[in-house]
């Protein structure tokens, strides 16, 4: 499973990277944010996305958006990754179909849950 990881904050990144490959993950790629992740996809061929959603230039939203909209991605699967808890906006995410939603902090039992998810 080949994996790209997006978040504006490369300690994130880093965090998230460790626990996949944790997790026997390891073909895994990251950009620094949307407008770079996008590129990436459209020119990788890519098995699940994880993005962080809040990010300057192309928002995780906008990027969901975007891989939507895409041909070639619209059924590629998106985890959202956020210290955003508010109800209203998660809602608004699962109407844009976002495959799977992560809160900040989290444990790496609650991504094996999401990704154990999102392979069935």
């Amino acid at each position: 499973m080949k994996i790209l990881v997006v978040d504006d904050m490369a300690s994130m990144r880093q965090v998230m990277l460790h626990m996949l490959k944790t997790l026997g993950l390891h073909d895994n790629d990251e950009a620094k944010n949307g407008l770079q992740a996008l590129k990436m996809l459209r020119q990788g061929d890519y098995d699940l996305l994880v993005t962080d959603l809040h990010m300057p230039n192309l928002n995780g939203r906008q990027l969901l958006e975007k891989v939507r909209a895409d041909k070639k991605l619209q059924d590629l699967p998106v985890l959202m990754v956020t210290s955003e808890d508010d109800r209203n906006v998660v809602l608004s995410l699962i109407a844009e179909k976002v495959t799977g939603f992560i809160v900040k902090p989290f444990k790496i039992e609650t991504l094996q849950k999401q990704l154990n998810k999102m392979n069935h």
